[in-house]
């Protein structure tokens, strides 16, 4: 009966210990509205440069003329266009365009 009872209270104390942990989610730091240069007006290299730093890879210019740049890149598997306006270096848009 005592080894019983010592088996329960030793099972029951390693109970807590053995809890699984809360998931924790990772945050993307690029969104829509997203000022990448503080206001300021940005060049078409520019904008590529401030992509690259926030963790996008192979990027492209597909056009930069006009309020908007237009830039594909590639985040992990996937890739994106993104649109920055030229005038305040906000990130206007992005879209997956493929994995």
């Amino acid at each position: 009966m005592k080894r019983l009872l010592a088996l329960c209270l030793a099972i029951g104390l390693a109970m807590p210990l053995a809890a699984p942990t809360p998931a924790q989610a990772v945050t993307v730091n690029i969104t829509i509205g997203t000022s990448l240069n503080h206001g300021r007006a940005i060049s078409c290299s520019q904008g590529q440069r401030l992509l690259q730093n926030r963790g996008f890879r192979e990027v492209r210019r597909i056009d930069c003329r006009g309020r908007i740049f237009i830039y594909h890149a590639r985040r992990g598997s996937s890739r994106f266009e993104i649109a920055l306006n030229s005038r305040t270096g906000r990130v206007v848009d992005v879209r997956r365009i493929r994995r």
